[in-house]
């Protein structure tokens, strides 16, 4: 029996849940057959999916290894749909390089927000873990990002940020990019103190928060 385009939503919302890859990847592919729009699986099903995860974590219902395998379950699904959505057309609205700061070897939030931010129709460029603030500087010069991602996730990693950013001025980048900050024990007071451009709580807020600073930066440079 053919699914339903409903179906196929109900399904890769619920196996994102829960983790399942291999059923997540089948019904993106059942899904596609069926002439359903790339942007329709991702913003109706998994990304409200990975959502629910994120909410289920705060709570206290789910751990670190539930949002790990959702995390990865999206992942699979986002290898096929990426070309997909490059094809379509969703425009590529920036270029956001992203990186867990050096000491810290925390990448599920930084991962999720990598995810939510492809969805959104940024290019992505992710350097990992323990980034250390000359690669952030030799990167920045070979992609030239419109915004720079700085991530932590401990209280005693967060200083790499006033690190890097020290570094970025001394390479003569700062004002070329967006600084964006942020991790599970970030405040927008320490972001402001640390001399970022923005701070976000969590994945879908980073979106927001990154193209209305892009926004306003291009309304800035063409005034």
């Amino acid at each position: 029996m053919t699914s339903s385009p409903e179906d196929i939503l109900k399904g890769l919302f619920d196996e994102t849940l829960v983790g399942n890859g291999p059923r997540v990847l089948e019904l993106t592919e059942e899904g596609l057959a069926l002439g359903m729009e790339p942007q329709t699986l991702l913003f109706e099903a998994l990304i409200p999916s990975l959502e629910e995860v994120g909410a289920r974590f705060e709570r206290g219902d789910f751990f670190v290894p539930e949002m790990l395998i959702a995390g990865r379950a999206m992942a699979g699904a986002m290898e096929r749909l990426r070309p997909l959505l490059a094809e379509t057309g969703v425009q590529t609205i920036g270029k956001f390089l992203m990186g867990t700061v050096k000491g810290d070897v925390h990448d599920i939030g930084k991962n999720l927000v990598n995810i939510m931010l492809e969805g959104a129709g940024f290019e992505v460029i992710d350097l990992g873990v323990q980034v250390a603030p000359e690669k952030f500087v030799e990167q920045i010069q070979e992609h030239h990002p419109d915004v720079v991602g700085f991530s932590a996730f401990l209280t005693t990693t967060m200083p790499m940020f006033k690190a890097n950013i020290n570094a970025l001025e001394k390479a003569g980048l700062r004002d070329s990019v967006v600084v964006m900050v942020g991790g599970a024990p970030v405040t927008q007071e320490y972001a402001d103190a640390v001399g970022a451009d923005g701070y976000a709580a969590d994945a879908s807020a980073t979106v927001k928060k990154a193209k209305d600073l892009l926004q306003r930066r291009r309304a800035k440079v063409d005034a």
